[in-house]
């Protein structure tokens, strides 16, 4: 089964280079270059994974996990950071926010499938 995953960055060339990744390795990837845009999409079409930049205007990456993580129908979606942030407070706040696996631009794709793929790993 393919796999959906949500990619969220407000850097047009950071989105598209992220879903290229995940799309080379089979995943079916929608985007979202804001979080308010994001939790549209999700009410719509609800994604296996979701990888998110932190740092975005209107609605940051952490907040956009809280809310998730609050609410019920979305609380098990994984949600990946990546991002620039790259200091070990940075990381252990997101990790209280729910975050599931945290990657620090420039990451590989590599890096990156692993990343989805452990996180959605027990969602089969």
């Amino acid at each position: 089964m393919i796999k959906k995953v949500l990619v969220i960055d407000d850097v047009k060339s950071e989105l598209q280079l992220i879903s290229h990744y995940l799309e080379q390795a089979g995943y079916s990837v929608t985007t979202a270059e804001n979080g308010i845009e994001a939790l549209k999409k999700i009410k719509v079409d609800r994604p296996d994974a979701i990888v998110t930049d932190l740092v975005m205007p209107e609605l940051t990456g952490l907040e956009l996990c809280r809310k998730l993580k609050k609410d019920p129908a979305t609380a098990d979606i994984p949600v990946i950071a990546c991002t620039t942030k790259d200091r070990k407070m940075d990381r252990s706040w997101a990790k209280k926010q729910g975050v599931a696996s945290y990657l620090v631009k420039p990451c590989t794709a590599k890096q990156l499938v692993d990343a989805v793929q452990f996180a959605t790993f027990f969602k089969r």
